[in-house]
């Protein structure tokens, strides 16, 4: 009865229409009504100790260094290298999409961010070389959730906050993962770009590839600097978002000079409000979180799935299902804020690794944010390169199985993400 109570309010409230965060402040008041338990002084104080939490201040540098990347030059220089590189192969411009995702994932961490910024540098290049329109757009899309995880990625800090969690060994668990689905990605645009007549631009000399590692070699050394402080210990996951703003803002201003003083109201302001979306959804999560522990609605769950309890694998290939599922209606915040209580119990239980399930947890979301009807970089790559939603669907699908596929290995075979990180994390 309680899980039915707890899914007839939320998926009630959003068939509303009404705002997620809200949504799932009345889910809480739900649960609260049939606990017999109601108190709106919990309510509230559950909401602000949702919110009141170091580590989450992350998120408004994170958001904050991602807005300065874009306006101040640092994007269109890693795309300009990228270019460099292999944009005189055939289909080249794709490859330089998804080096460029790469690149860009290990500056911003969010995946609408990249995928605003590689739509509006890369579609128009891309129609005017020949390639499909529809099919560029699905490119540019699915690269776009490389950006949640490697790191630095809001997706982890989120997670890691919610699920108790080490941070910096999910963002260090996250750098293999996130390559193999480049590489996905790249055999996958190999295949598809050879049936397309198209005539490549000349290969750029040895000098301009020089120079075009040397204009971007600001922008590629933040990376460097998060990834080394992070394996070294010399800062935290928190500390590493404010020094990749101060980075940002330096190179910015005073080596690239492309951000005006002017403009910094604006870029604070954007990076504002997208953080507050963040943080209410964070703190009216919370809410349905204690409420869901109090419930022990993870022991109700589990018994669901008892039947897998003995097979880690089929354990996470039903949790993976149950979260492509909830991917397709419902954002990627608010899917871990929901899912994180309630899962990490019987993953617990199950003896699964945290660390492992919870990059598999990030990479299952970030596809999600692909995943038609609702589908947030998809909706961003419609938008910004001013396609129809069912054009950047219909390119998107050969990615998002290519993708799909590079989950289901890692479910498989979990050495693919434990060896590496047990590499990295040292």
């Amino acid at each position: 009865m309680t899980i039915a109570v707890f899914l007839g309010a939320l998926m009630g409230a959003m068939a509303l229409g009404i705002p997620i965060a809200f949504a799932l402040l009345a889910t809480g008041v739900a649960l609260m009504v049939h606990l017999d338990m109601f108190d709106a002084q919990i309510l509230a104080q559950n909401v602000i100790n949702g919110a009141d939490s170091f580590p989450l201040l992350a998120i408004p540098f994170f958001m904050l260094a991602g807005e300065i990347m874009n306006v101040g030059g640092l994007s269109q220089r890693i795309v300009n290298f990228a270019l460099a590189l292999v944009g005189h192969v055939k289909g080249g411009l794709g490859y330089v999409t998804i080096l460029a995702a790469i690149l860009l994932s290990a500056l911003s961490g969010s995946a609408v961010a990249d995928a605003a910024a590689l739509t509006a540098l890369l579609l128009p290049m891309m129609v005017r070389a020949g390639h499909d329109k529809a099919r560029s757009g699905g490119l540019i899309a699915a690269a776009g959730v490389i950006g949640p995880v490697i790191p630095p990625s809001i997706g982890f800090v989120i997670f890691g906050v919610a699920a108790n969690v080490s941070i910096s060994k999910l963002f260090l668990a996250g750098i293999f993962p996130g390559i193999l689905i480049g590489l996905a990605l790249w055999i996958t645009w190999m295949i598809l770009v050879r049936k397309e007549k198209l005539v490549p631009p000349p290969r750029k000399s040895g000098q301009e590839m020089v120079r075009a590692l040397f204009d971007a070699s600001w922008a590629l050394m933040l990376p460097v600097i998060i990834l080394v402080g992070l394996r070294f210990g010399v800062f935290t996951p928190t500390e590493a978002a404010v020094v990749a703003a101060v980075y940002a803002l330096f190179v910015s201003t005073v080596i690239y000079r492309e951000l005006k003083a002017r403009q910094l109201y604006a870029i604070f302001v954007t990076a504002a409000k997208t953080t507050a979306v963040v943080m209410f959804l964070i703190a009216a999560a919370m809410v349905s979180a204690w409420l869901i522990t109090v419930a022990d609605l993870p022991s109700k769950i589990a018994v669901l799935l008892e039947p897998f309890m003995g097979n880690q694998t089929l354990l996470l290939i039903a949790i993976m299902v149950l979260c492509m599922i909830v991917g397709t209606a419902m954002d990627m915040t608010p899917t871990i804020l929901i899912l994180t209580p309630v899962l990490m119990p019987i993953v617990k239980q199950a003896g699964i690794d945290p660390v492992y399930f919870g990059v598999l947890f990030i990479i299952n979301n970030s596809i999600g944010l692909i995943t038609p009807p609702v589908g947030t970089v998809l909706s961003t790559v419609a938008g910004v390169g001013r396609m129809k939603m069912d054009e950047v669907t219909r390119g998107v699908l050969p990615f998002m199985l290519a993708e799909f596929v590079i989950l289901l290995l890692m479910v498989l075979f979990p050495q693919l993400v434990t060896v590496p990180a047990k590499w990295f994390i040292g």
